[in-house]
């Protein structure tokens, strides 16, 4: 079944929808981690996400739409696979986008993600 269809089918129906506002390489205490390392950066924002999935009793396989914003789309796809294993591990390939940004929040945040999840 395409991921399009595997979308279509979990939407149908009544259901729980979360809306995640921008996930980023931040501490509880909203501090930047990571300066300067894409890869960490893409990690933390991945352990955000999650941690937001969690809270609602959620995980990352319930994502049916990702968008990634990053100020270095070259530099992220080298370390892209920071996020496949820990989706593709679930058996899930939510539709995506990667959209290239001119700077982010902080000047030293690299990529930022935000997902719709339904449960």
């Amino acid at each position: 079944m395409s991921s399009f269809l595997k979308v279509a089918n979990q939407l149908s129906g009544t259901a729980f929808t979360l809306f995640c506002a921008g996930q980023a390489s931040v501490d509880a205490e909203g501090t930047l981690v990571h300066s300067g390392d894409m890869a960490a950066q893409l990690a933390q924002a991945v352990d955000n996400l999650e941690a937001v999935l969690g809270e609602t009793g959620m995980s990352l396989s319930n994502i049916v739409r990702l968008t990634t914003f990053t100020t270095d789309v070259e530099l992220l796809l080298q370390h892209f696979g920071v996020l496949g294993p820990r989706t593709g591990a679930l058996g899930v390939a939510p539709p995506s986008a990667l959209v290239g940004v001119a700077r982010q929040a902080y000047p030293e945040l690299m990529v930022e993600i935000e997902a719709t999840a339904v449960q």
